[in-house]
C-alpha cells in the first residue's frame, strides 16, 4: 500500500494504517479519502500531500 507526505510538515498517511485522528480506516486508500481531510498535525488540505 501507497503513503503520502505533508509536503508542509512531513506526516506521513499510509493507505495501510488510516488515520485514527481523523476517522480514516486503516485500508483506505488516498483516492478515498475524503477531499476535505487535512493533515491531523498541521492542518494542510489532502491537496499539499504527495505520494512517497
Amino acid at each position: 500500500m501507497a503513503e503520502y507526505e505533508c509536503k508542509v510538515c512531513g506526516y506521513v498517511y499510509s493507505e495501510a494504517d488510516g488515520c485514527d485522528e481523523k476517522g480514516v480506516a486503516p485500508g483506505t486508500k488516498w483516492a478515498d479519502v475524503p477531499d476535505d481531510f487535512e493533515c491531523p498535525l498541521c492542518g494542510a488540505g489532502k491537496e499539499d500531500f504527495e505520494l512517497k
